[in-house]
């Protein structure tokens, strides 16, 4: 019987690793050898234990509530940790003071009462104020419990970390040891998880006794799976069509030449939040007869409030590409006054709210001294009276109305309408019409509802949105709620808090998306789901979030088109913060900042504090200190006093999950930070730290650590394999870091740089061989301190199947004896990740050009001061190259057919080959796109490879060279004499630039020798 009941519980907790009700760790301790059948039935209780398993098992994370906002995603997670509080009682022998686990059952049922009623009291809170206010006790207790039962898991697992550490043949001792502290030296911290939970539960009986009090309607809660919706692309509004006729009016305003009226003139564009001035202006400025019109276009966000010091660097970075760290008006001005002399200029300035003429008198001023006639400032805001301060006569203020009914139904419906087929778009459209006619002529609210149907393919969803009580409420029609609500309603439970959290950052805040989602990860609003990681969920997100149109203002990465950075317009910004008032707040700091920030909520969880890069000597707030509960603290800016500050803001600030300071002048971290139990993410790059303290290391939860471009930084904390959850590690620099420790990071998905020590002591390559979780980029550096070609082998590369960008950097820290750089790079070749696309070599001192040229899949490659190299590897092989940098080499005198891979020992089968019945061709760089030679001060020589060849068997081979060059850079090579015939030849050939190469550019310039082979190319710059 005995041995049945433990085989059951083997099975049950089986079934509950799969779907990760329980970690791997605690599983291993039901599986361990330490535990006999004998030993482990006492300990479970075997009835109590099945019957908790089977209370609790619907809670657990494998399955996805349907929830209705915010407070429920928090009610969710704090159930799913009471039901893995009592199966890590029941597996570690942890047991709660007496009388606590009838707390945590109480506190349990009184959740899933609430949770019944959530839906009702969502939709009621908008009318009812007081429903808002009970909500928000109630988000406020769900945060506290949590932070309560992630100190209570974290405990747990560092305990269970601690048995896995020691040897197999002492784990029985170690095992007795770890449980007595349990149930002696830790009995501090069972007792203070009990009175925590007890003095919850008094606050949550308030709450349930009030949520009887508005009588809301229940409604059961399913467990069905998440099911993502699936994006295939993200509309740009930009490209959108609706306001045709203002974008000509604009135009020929702009564009307008009058001898009698001003230099400058300043156009406003004015209306109502949502009506689409910034789009307008953005259509404008990216106008392609406006960009050829003026020779330098300026884009500035002024936003309020209207900061002169601000917006004269803004627009100084704009002309010239830097302030030059100026921090004085005067300054600023006359550099900007300097930099538009005898320049036609358009500069646009966004979302200005300024009624005070004065504060831009000074920058006005020194606009129109010197500037070219036809100069225009374009400004979007809201009031008349703001275009009027900044200068606008009557005749210059464009006040844009709403769209006309079938202006609203068109781009309403190029949202909603995107990838159905005509069938269903007919079968929609009356009832798309109506809602269409609810938008009230708003581009915003026409492009919110039309993102959001764009994922409904049926009438009665569409008939629902029609339908909804939210556009009952007077308030929502005009300020853009209902749409914007709908479409948040109708994102997954899991993604709403990913949304919310964005209302932590001020307005026209640039959110890279990488780090917006660890910043998600750190909240926990990401978690793994069955074979799909936390980062992958990240990007769904971000990219549902784009194509409902939350985001706007994307930038993409040209390769594959996916959005690595947004925007967010200010409406839905404002719509964010409405979610989560009392909750998320940022600051900038000013004179009367300690006022500022003292009108926040203490109950606030998430901030940012902004200072202005002129602001160098402004203190960091001791304010914050009494945000206890803060889970997020962000500060962007240079504060004076940060490290005098950080030891008392980890003191009072216990409950942070990410703490992001980066470039904030530190220069020591305290050891106090391993206290922080709840930290996921560190953000300390930029700063001035040497070393990171080895309590660091206690910080069992972390996800995040980013230390990159800490140039003083020397090692990272000889325990750092204790992380055991690390997943994203970032150590960029310049100089070495001694990374000893790295090889037990082996849930790393993210490794910027490791470094190579050539010794045991330190870091040796072959650490990396547990690393196999790798995505994306990874640069070795200090390759050329490897003593023991045969130590690269160790690092088991081939098996970084998720590795896309590989850097290979030979520096070396030494005066060396023996260069072995050749050997090393061998020995590489053959265990390069077999999914590479983009391959950087740099400071190779090898003889020999040794170059993985098998690697089909090469995209790009860079290869970057190759001392000792006379002749460039045979590159031509390469079938999918498209971009090549070639920099710094300082012996090659001479390009010829070996760069094509058409040399006299060229295997033909490795180049591009088509046959025909009487000849064979071999394509070199089939794919080659982009081709840069920088800094090849000895290079003369640039061979063409034309003309027949005949192989072994004297079969006619011809060639083809760089069919699908697009672009050509020569930069300061200023020995080379000509370009080879097959690129003068190129009808590919768009862009040709020749900058500090004096012999060719005199060649190529306009009736020079070469102009005439080259005039063809639409684009030559020659300086």
């Amino acid at each position: 019987m005995a041995f049945s009941n433990a085989l059951y519980i083997h099975q049950v907790i089986d079934h509950m690793k799969h779907h990760q009700i329980i970690s791997s760790p605690l599983h291993a301790l039901f599986i361990s050898p330490l535990f006999s059948t004998n030993q482990l039935l006492p300990i479970l209780h075997i009835p109590k234990f099945i019957i908790l398993l089977f209370q609790f098992y619907p809670l657990s994370s494998a399955h996805s509530l349907v929830l209705h906002n915010m407070a429920d995603a928090l009610v969710s997670v704090v159930m799913e940790q009471l039901s893995l509080m009592f199966a890590q009682e029941v597996q570690q022998e942890v047991r709660l003071v007496v009388g606590v686990k009838n707390e945590v059952r109480k506190l349990t049922s009184n959740f899933q009462a609430i949770q019944a009623v959530l839906a009702d009291a969502e939709e009621r809170q908008l009318k009812d104020g007081s429903i808002k206010r009970w909500i928000d006790q109630l988000k406020g207790v769900s945060y506290d419990m949590d932070d309560v039962l992630d100190e209570w898991g974290t405990a747990i697992a560092k305990s269970q970390m601690k048995v896995n550490e020691h040897p197999r043949k002492t784990a029985r001792k170690v095992c007795f040891m770890i449980f007595s502290c349990l149930c002696f030296r830790e009995v501090g911290l069972r007792r203070d998880i009990a009175h925590k939970i007890k003095e919850l539960n008094e606050t949550i009986d308030g709450i349930v006794i009030e949520k009887d009090r508005f009588h809301f309607k229940s409604s059961e809660v399913g467990i069905n799976q998440l099911e993502h919706q699936k994006t295939t692309s993200v509309i740009d509004a930009t490209e959108i069509n609706g306001r045709e006729k203002d974008k000509d009016m604009v135009m020929n305003i702009l564009l307008s030449e009058s001898s009698q009226g001003p230099a400058l003139r300043t156009i406003s564009l004015v209306g109502m939040g949502g009506i689409g001035k910034t789009t307008l202006a953005q259509l404008v400025y990216n106008d392609r007869v406006v960009e050829s019109y003026f020779e330098k276009r300026i884009w500035v966000c002024v936003s309020d409030p209207f900061d002169e010091i601000r917006i004269a660097k803004a627009i100084l970075e704009g002309l010239m590409g830097s302030a030059q760290n100026l921090n004085e008006l005067q300054n600023l001005v006359q550099h900007v006054q300097q930099s538009i002399r005898g320049k036609k200029f358009l500069l646009v300035l966004d979302d200005v709210w300024n009624e005070d003429s004065s504060k831009w008198e000074q920058l006005k001023n020194s606009l129109k001294c010197g500037c070219l006639s036809g100069s225009r400032i374009l400004v979007t805001t809201r009031k008349r009276k703001v275009a009027n301060c900044m200068g606008s006569s009557s005749a210059d203020i464009l006040e844009l109305g709403l769209l006309s009914t079938d202006e609203c139904w068109s781009l309403f419906s190029q949202f909603a309408y995107f990838e159905k087929n005509s069938r269903e778009r007919e079968n929609l459209e009356d009832i798309g019409r109506e809602i269409a006619a609810k938008c009230k002529g708003l581009p915003l609210a026409a492009k919110s509802l039309g993102s959001l149907l764009r994922f409904k393919r049926s009438r009665a969803e569409w008939q629902s949105v029609l339908n909804n009580n939210i556009w009952e409420i007077k308030e929502a029609e005009s300020n853009l709620l209902a749409p914007l609500w709908l479409s948040y309603n109708d994102l997954p439970s899991d993604m709403r808090p990913c949304f919310s959290y964005c209302a932590v950052f001020p307005k026209d805040f640039r959110f890279e998306r990488d780090t917006l989602i660890k910043l998600w990860m750190a909240q926990r609003f990401l978690r793994e789901a069955p074979n799909k990681e936390m980062e992958v969920m990240g990007h769904e997100c971000f990219e549902a979030l784009a194509a409902r149109s939350f985001f706007q203002d994307f930038e993409k990465d040209e390769g594959d088109g996916s959005i690595y950075a947004c925007k967010m317009h200010d409406m839905v910004h404002d719509f964010a913060q409405s979610l989560t008032k009392n909750e998320c707040f940022s600051v900038d700091i000013d004179g009367a900042v300690e006022s500022k920030i003292d009108s926040f909520s203490r109950d606030a969880r998430h901030t940012m504090v902004v200072f202005g890069n002129y602001n160098t000597y402004a203190s960091f707030p001791t304010t914050i200190h009494r945000f206890k509960k803060l889970r997020s603290l962000i500060v962007d800016g240079y504060p004076s006093s940060m490290n005098a500050a950080l030891p008392n803001l980890i003191v009072n600030l216990s409950c942070l999950r990410t703490l992001k300071l980066s470039g904030c002048g530190i220069e020591e971290v305290p050891s106090n930070i391993g206290k922080l139990i709840h930290l996921r993410h560190v953000d300390l790059s930029r700063n001035e730290i040497r070393e990171l303290p080895e309590e660091m290391c206690e910080l069992y939860n972390m996800l995040t650590l980013d230390v990159s471009y800490c140039s003083e930084l020397e090692r990272l904390p000889d325990n750092i394999g204790r992380l055991v959850k690390l997943r994203h590690l970032n150590v960029s620099n310049g100089q070495f870091v001694k990374m000893r420790g790295v090889e037990g990071l082996s849930s790393l998905r993210e490794l910027d740089d490791f470094h190579v020590s050539g010794n045991d002591k330190e870091s040796n390559i072959g650490d990396l061989r547990n690393l196999n979780h790798l995505q994306g980029s990874l640069t070795i550096r200090w390759l050329g301190d490897v003593k023991d070609p045969d130590e690269v082998k160790k690092a088991e590369m081939k098996s970084k199947k998720h590795l896309t960008r590989l850097g290979l950097f030979f520096e070396s820290r030494t005066d060396r004896e023996k260069i072995n750089d050749g050997e090393v790079l061998e020995a590489l070749e053959p265990m390069t990740p077999p999914n590479i696309d983009s391959l950087r070599i740099y400071y190779y001192k090898g003889v020999i050009p040794v170059f993985p040229t098998w690697i089909n899949k090469l995209r790009v490659v860079v290869l970057f001061d190759w001392r000792k190299i006379e002749n460039l590897p045979p590159l031509g092989k390469l079938p999918s190259l498209e971009e090549l940098t070639v920099y710094r080499m300082e012996c090659v005198g001479r390009v010829g057919r070996g760069f094509l891979g058409l040399g006299v020992d060229s295997d033909i089968s490795i180049g591009e080959m088509t046959s025909s019945s009487s000849s064979n061709t071999i394509i070199a760089f089939p794919k080659l796109k982009s081709l840069l030679f920088g800094f090849m001060e000895e290079w003369e020589e640039w061979e063409g490879g034309e003309g027949g060849n005949e192989d072994k068997t004297n079969i006619s081979i011809s060639t083809i060279i760089m069919p699908s060059l697009r672009s050509l850079t020569i930069w300061n090579c200023p020995k080379l004499k000509a370009l080879p015939d097959y690129v003068l030849r190129s009808t590919t050939l768009e862009q040709l630039q020749i900058t500090d190469s004096p012999i060719l550019g005199e060649e190529f310039k306009a009736g020079g020798k070469g102009w005439p082979n080259a005039s063809h190319t639409p684009n030559i710059t020659i300086s």
